[in-house]
């Protein structure tokens, strides 16, 4: 059993330091939280420690630095329970952010002068990663909000099951991606990750613990899904699984014609009795600041690479790449090769630029590693990255103003783009995010990389790109959105602000949850400079 009196000394430190606590984040003075939070039985997971306040004031993108007062490192649900009520209790409440794995990009999972939930303490008495199957619902997984996806993918892959929607990279919470909405080349066919959601355990911003789905507490389930961690905080989803194929036909195709380019993602994702489609489809662009090969995988040999530099010359360092994914398994493995050579026959890449690998399924959706994207030494680098979804009707203007004249211009992009199509009809409305008024879209990844101290160049470009969409008339959305002001907010959500608004003022009325997001709070409070 502890010893009561090093409790007692503890927690005497605690008061002490929360009362004398004055932290500075980019200059300006940071207040400490109430005295009386030392009563609560969670004070002891309190942390104000250096270690820990840095590591919550910083983030992937490493642009934003933000200082709590404090990191609460829960123990189980309850903690997070009774954090947020007592901040409903306080006559001045603080905020209070969940940070799964820390990779926001603009300081989205922080909470200046407040609390920062360290979701992943909850893997030593959470729920981790449980399969199960229901006749009415078929097979599932009931996930801990702080469990990755490369968990997710693990625990099922025991059973013969995988989810069916993904993002690029797997090192990402099930409860971050979630508040989003999670995408890649699996979208135009299964839905983001949001829309493979069948229930959730939510803790509201008035600190009450809710079970909801679409026919249970239904307004605050699809407030939740792409809510930006306004309405609550994920503790538990439930994911759709199905039947795990084992390995992928991986495919990428190169492109010289940008119109040429989009149609045959466009053709790959029309899925129709006659048009089977690939499981998987993304497109991006090879420049010579962003080259074949990148941090998101190591597909092509020195052979192909030293062919592509040459047509990558010839074409005034500009190419499209198509990259799809047929599944298969040992049922229809004497058939695969057949059923690609029909997905390929009716698109129009240049001849003799098709390049081809077979995998086993864990290490394609893996392919982005982990040490590849991690956040360790991240206080070397920033990544001012810029994701948006474009209006299928004016990409040809987009790709002319943008890849074309900007990026070309400024010849400084470091790392991938991505450009692919998504369907709309695979997004439920009812939920949070938002995506533009078109049945197909396309979303842009500018995943940029600087030194720490030099972003200044990347978002001088990530501002040009999105000064000409405003003033060409691009009906754009960010997705992982950044504004500085309400009004910013309320352009971005449209006619869905109103609904957005009223379920903060239902769910979350003292504005407590995910501060950094800067949706309710004034630019001036949160400043990047």
């Amino acid at each position: 059993m502890p010893n009561p009196c090093l409790i007692s000394s503890h927690v005497a430190i605690l008061v002490i330091l929360l009362s004398c606590i004055s932290m500075c984040s980019l200059g300006k003075f940071t207040s400490p939280l109430p005295n009386d939070i030392v009563s609560l039985d969670l004070a002891t997971r309190l942390r104000n420690d250096p270690h820990s306040i840095n590591i919550a004031s910083n983030d992937y993108g490493n642009l934003v630095h933000e200082s709590p007062s404090a990191v609460l490192y829960p123990s189980s649900i309850d903690d997070i329970v009774n954090l947020i009520k007592f901040s409903n209790n306080c006559s001045t409440p603080f905020g209070i952010s969940a940070r799964g794995r820390g990779h926001s990009v603009r300081g989205q999972a922080m909470a200046r002068s407040g609390v920062v939930v360290d979701m992943p303490s909850l893997s030593q008495n959470g729920i981790g990663v449980r399969v199960s199957w229901d006749p009415s619902l078929g097979y599932y997984a009931d996930v801990g909000g702080e469990q990755m996806w490369i968990d997710v993918l693990r625990a099922g892959l025991e059973h013969g099951l995988a989810p069916v929607s993904w993002t690029d990279y797997l090192y990402l919470s099930v409860g971050g991606t979630l508040s989003n909405a999670g995408i890649s080349g699996q979208s135009f066919l299964h839905g983001p990750q949001i829309s493979n959601v069948l229930e959730l355990d939510v803790i509201t911003g008035k600190g009450d613990l809710v079970t909801c789905s679409q026919q249970m507490n239904s307004e605050l389930f699809f407030a939740v899904l792409g809510g930006l961690g306004q309405f609550g905080i994920i503790t538990r989803a439930r994911i759709v699984l199905d039947k795990a194929p084992t390995r992928a036909k991986w495919v990428r195709l190169l492109y010289s014609d940008f119109s040429i380019f989009t149609r045959d993602q466009e053709h790959l994702i029309s899925s129709t009795v006659d048009n089977p489609s690939p499981d998987y489809v993304e497109g991006s662009l090879i420049t010579h600041q962003s080259p074949p090969n990148n941090w998101r995988s190591s597909f092509y040999t020195p052979s192909d690479r030293s062919k592509i530099a040459s047509l990558l010359k010839s074409k005034k360092g500009l190419l499209y790449s198509i990259e799809l994914v047929k599944y298969y398994d040992d049922q229809t493995a004497d058939y695969i090769d057949q059923e690609l050579e029909v997905l390929l026959k009716d698109l129009n890449f240049i001849p003799g630029f098709v390049f081809k690998k077979d995998v086993a399924l864990i290490d394609f959706l893996g392919r982005v590693g982990r040490s590849a994207a991690s956040d360790e030494n991240n206080h070397l680098e920033a990544h001012p990255w810029l994701n948006l979804f474009v209006p299928k009707s004016r990409i040809l203007d987009f790709n002319a103003g943008v890849f074309v004249d900007i990026i070309g211009r400024h010849n400084s992009t470091s790392g991938p783009i991505l450009f692919y199509p998504l369907n709309r009809k695979k997004w439920d409305e009812r939920m949070s995010a938002v995506t533009p008024d078109e049945d197909v879209f396309y979303t842009l990844g500018l995943l940029q990389s600087s030194g720490a101290e030099e972003p200044g160049e990347y978002d001088k470009l990530n501002n040009e790109i999105i000064e000409f969409c405003e003033k060409d008339g691009i009906k754009i959305k960010q997705y992982l959105p950044h504004y500085k002001s309400e009004e910013d907010w309320m352009e971005h959500y449209g006619p869905k602000w109103n609904t957005f608004l009223e379920r903060k003022n239902k769910f979350d009325p003292r504005m407590i949850l995910s501060p950094g997001q800067r949706i309710f709070t004034s630019a001036i409070a949160y400043s990047d400079v």
